[in-house]
Formats: structure tokens, C-alpha cells, sequence
């Protein structure tokens, strides 16, 4: 089974001059890229790194993560990535679970990784620009894996107990990288854009590793700031982006002088990691002149599960149909399948399903029911079998009896001219159960009560779907992709 690495040597031999990576007014091509990455694989050879041994890496998205990334996986290892902002006890605990044998930290977030890496005596490795090392004799070319070797251990948020690992084996993230290479047409010719976290799932097996697949080039961003953004997208030339729904409205608002005529080479923008507003793709083609397509996939589906295809051309609302060679079902409670139109939990199947969670069967097992991924979403099928994802399962709000779906109450109120996000969640209630809430914030400048938003979503909405209770806030919370955190949200501590 080919490396995960093996690209980057492909590409080297091929097109040793073509541009790889772009950031910051610096670009790396493909042989520099190989290069480096050879140097570093030497390195952790030097550190006593073999195949199957666990590699944590907290870096942000840099070209010096690709580097130690491809390093990682041309020596067999098994990467860990974590979120830059990981506290010591969160790296700590990903170290223990996982057992892994060597720590690297980009230089500028390095503290918490040092001093749990520390209190267990393990090595770490600080990365710094290029991406220098000093120890280790450079290797040669990549080993040869195993379909099911588990290449990429990447932990769920925690959000219903401790964290667990999910383990994408090199045939996972293979057929990710070859399934978006197809479904976005992506040719060395392309420019690729994204500002996504590259330790997350959506950023590294999608972005990173479909373009490294493709032999075109990846424009990085870190940190996410709309304007810059755009500026990258107008001066890198860029062909394809990719981001989440944050990500897409904060470039609707940003100030800049950008018009359609600065994107005329972007040909394709495609969102996922949460629900996008019809009102955004609408404002967005709108003003800068391209469509968004949505796509929907989990970290345990590698990332992958549908993709709105430019040939089929996207259908408002939906996430798409399942990807060439996976399968989507809509069942019930009891794990009955549904007919189409009827709303029950998504459940997926294909080669792009993970190994399972490390060393926690049970859990596994609970989560994979005879090879279908059980994914907590609430989802619709069309005749067409395109995807509609109505809400996560948990974010679910009875009231009354009546079951509201936050996602559709938020799309009615991403409409409203002067909401720029909202987010719709479930507050105890001793008389309904829950009633329906939501906290939203203002563009600059806008002025609306309570009473105001009621009556203009009255017009929209059932009236037991109408938001009782309003907060208005400053800023959402937001996690390293710029998804909004309801969990975050506790309504108690709002200032009404």
C-alpha cells in the first residue's frame, strides 16, 4: 500500500521545481518540501522512532507542519495532531492514551506540550521556520505499509466523555485524498487556498493531503483573519478555497475593497464542519462571483461522507450525495432504514470509515454496527439521494412535545439584514421542557429587541418554533475551525 508520504517523493522526482506550499510571501516546492521532509524523518529515526510508533505534533497551520507530517508518515510512525491551544493537562492526557514516544511543538506554542512532555520524561522537538535539524542521516524514500496500518490518530472534542482516538489507517486517508482530488477535478495546475487548522481532520486529509495528491499547489493561512484571507485568494491567484461557515460570513463582512473581478481564477469554494446558511451562499456568490459547495463528514469518516459535485451542481440546503464508493442511510431509533424524505440518524459505510477508536473496543463497537458508522446526525434523504443534515442528534430541542431543529430556526435568522451569527439552543423550562433560545450578535452599528426579532420570525416560523428567549452577545464562542460552540453557550451566564 503506497505512504501517505509517497506524493510529496512523486511530485519531487516529476515536477521538482513546481510550487508546493505558499504562505506568509514564501513559497516551497516540491523538492524543498521532500528535502526537508527527508531531514526530519532522519531525525526522528535519530530519536529511535520506528513504524508504529506514536509521534505527537502541535504546530498551527505552517508549511513546517507538512514537513514534520510527511516526515512522520515516510518513517512508518502514527501522527498525532492536537489543537494548538491544548492545555498541559489535554496534551497530557493524549501522551497517556496514546503512549506515544516523542513530542514536537512548534516553537510559539510550545509550553504546554514542553511541560507535559516533561512531567512524563518524554523528548521534545521544538519546530521552528524552515523547519532546521541538525541530527539524523536524511532517508531515503518512504516504507512501504499495510492497507489497515493505522497511519493517523486523531482524538474526538471530549464532548461526551473523555476524549478518544480515532485511528485512520493508511487506506483511510488514501481514499480521502483521491475521493476530493476527483470530486473538486483538482490538476497541478490548481491553487488551492484554506486558513482550516491543518491538525484538524477537514484541513489535513482533505485539504493538505488532496492537493499533495493532485501535485498542486496549497496556499496556508494562520491565523484566520477574513481580509487576509481575501488578499491571499486575490494575490496567490487562487483556484479552489476551503473553509467552514464562520469563516465564509466573516469574509461577507470583512471591509476590504474586494469585488467579483479579484476572484475571477476561483472556480470552486467548498464548505463543511458545520451547516452553511442558504442566505450566505446566496450573498456570498453575490458579491465575490463564486458558488460554495457544501460537503458533510466526521472525523471518523476521515473527513468524507457526500460532496455537492460541480457536475450535478449543488442543491440548496444539501450536503450532497454520498461520495463515489461510500453509502448514506437515513435509519430510525431501532436502526430501521428510512424512505426518503423522512428525518432519522445518518449512518455511513465505505473505505473511508475509521479502524475504530484506540484501545476502547466497546465504544467501537457501539459506533460501527456491522461496518456503518453510527454518526449522531440528524439527516433527510432526497429521491436523488442527496443529503440533507437537519441537526446534530444531541442539539435536538423538544418543546412541548414538538421537536425544533436549531439548524432551521438559524437559517431563518441569518436572514434577518442585521444578524451576522446565531446560534439556537435548548433552555430547561419547568412547563414545556425546553424552550427554544437564541444568542445572537448584531453587525456593527444595528440596533433590534427582543421583541423585534420575535415578530419578524413569527412571519417565518411556527409559533413553537419561535425563539422565546433572546440574548444578544458581542461574539460566539468558536473552536479551532471557527465552528460555533453551543456547548460553550451557558444561557445562565449571559447578561440578559
Amino acid at each position: 500500500m503506497p505512504n501517505a508520504a509517497d506524493a510529496v517523493w512523486r511530485h519531487a522526482g516529476a515536477r521538482p521545481d513546481a510550487v508546493a506550499l505558499r504562505a506568509h510571501g514564501h513559497t516551497w516546492t516540491f523538492a524543498a518540501l521532500r528535502e526537508h521532509a527527508t531531514a526530519q524523518a532522519g531525525a526522528l529515526h535519530a530519536e529511535g522512532v520506528r513504524p508504529g510508533d506514536r509521534v505527537l505534533l502541535v504546530a498551527p497551520t505552517v508549511p513546517e507542519f507538512v514537513v514534520v507530517s510527511t516526515a512522520v508518515h515516510a518513517v512508518g510512525a502514527v501522527l498525532i495532531t492536537l489543537n494548538t491551544m491544548a492545555t498541559p493537562a489535554e496534551v497530557g492526557y493524549v501522551l497517556d492514551d496514546s503512549g506515544a514516544r516523542l513530542v514536537i511543538a512548534w516553537h510559539a506554542c510550545a509550553d504546554a506540550a514542553g511541560k507535559a512532555a516533561a512531567e512524563r520524561g518524554l523528548p521534545l522537538l521544538p519546530l521552528r521556520p524552515g523547519a532546521p535539524v541538525s541530527e539524523g542521516e536524511p532517508i531515503a524514500a518512504p516504507v512501504e505499509r499495510r492497507a489497515d496500518d493505522t497511519a493517523l490518530l486523531l482524538y474526538t472534542s471530549g464532548t461526551t466523555g473523555r476524549p478518544k482516538g480515532v485511528e485512520l489507517t493508511v487506506a483511510n486517508l488514501a481514499f480521502t485524498a483521491e475521493a476530493f482530488r476527483r470530486q473538486l477535478s483538482l490538476t497541478p495546475d490548481d491553487r488551492f487556498a484554506t486558513g482550516l487548522p491543518l491538525f484538524h481532520i477537514f484541513g489535513q486529509a482533505v485539504c493538505l493531503n488532496g492537493t499533495l495528491t493532485a501535485g498542486c499547489s496549497l496556499s496556508l493561512l494562520s491565523p484566520f483573519e477574513p481580509n487576509a484571507m481575501l488578499r491571499m485568494v486575490r494575490d496567490d491567484r487562487v483556484t479552489v478555497m476551503a473553509g467552514v461557515p464562520t469563516m465564509w460570513n466573516a469574509m461577507l463582512h470583512a471591509d476590504g475593497d474586494f469585488d467579483a473581478e479579484d476572484f475571477a481564477a476561483l472556480r470552486l469554494a467548498g464548505s463543511g464542519g458545520a451547516s452553511l446558511p442558504a442566505e450566505v451562499i446566496r450573498e456570498f456568490q453575490e458579491r465575490f462571483g463564486c458558488t460554495i459547495l457544501e460537503g458533510y463528514g466526521l472525523t471518523e469518516s476521515t473527513g468524507a461522507g457526500s460532496f455537492n459535485s460541480p457536475d450535478r451542481g449543488p442543491r440548496t440546503g444539501s450536503v450532497g450525495p454520498a461520495l463515489p464508493g461510500t453509502a448514506v442511510e437515513i435509519r430510525d431509533p431501532a436502526g430501521e432504514v428510512l424512505p426518503p424524505g423522512q428525518v432519522g440518524e445518518v449512518y455511513l459505510a465505505g473505505p473511508h470509515l475509521m479502524k475504530g477508536y484506540w484501545n476502547r473496543p466497546e465504544a467501537t463497537a457501539a459506533d460501527l454496527p456491522g461496518g456503518w458508522l453510527k454518526t449522531g446526525d440528524l439527516g433527510r434523504l432526497d429521491e436523488d439521494g442527496f443529503l440533507y443534515i437537519v441537526d446534530r442528534l444531541k442539539d435536538l430541542v423538544i418543546r412541548g412535545g414538538y421537536n425544533v431543529y436549531p439548524r432551521e430556526v438559524e437559517e431563518v435568522l441569518y436572514g434577518h439584514p442585521d444578524i451576522v451569527e446565531a446560534a439556537v439552543i435548548g433552555v430547561p423550562d419547568p412547563h414545556y421542557g425546553e424552550e427554544v433560545a437564541a444568542v445572537v450578535t448584531l453587525r456593527p452599528g444595528a440596533t433590534l429587541t427582543t421583541e423585534e426579532l420575535r415578530a419578524w420570525t413569527k412571519e417565518r416560523l411556527s409559533a413553537y418554533k419561535v425563539p422565546h428567549l433572546v440574548r444578544f452577545v458581542d461574539a460566539l464562542p468558536k473552536g479551532s475551525t471557527g465552528k460555533i460552540l453551543k456547548r460553550a453557550l451557558d444561557w445562565d451566564a449571559i447578561p440578559g
